[in-house]
């Protein structure tokens, strides 16, 4: 549950730190969370 959270507030942080963004771009950047995720998952154990 801890890496949701993570990736949660990093979405949060992007849409907060780049309002503008249009939604294509959002929806990559929540793509390589998601990913950037997996590999916490995988190689630091959570």
């Amino acid at each position: 549950m801890n890496i949701f959270f993570i990736w949660l507030v990093l979405v949060i942080a992007w849409n907060f730190g780049y309002p503008q963004a249009s939604p294509m771009e959002d929806v990559l950047v929540a793509v390589i969370l998601a990913l950037f995720n997996i590999f916490l998952k995988k190689y630091l154990k959570f």
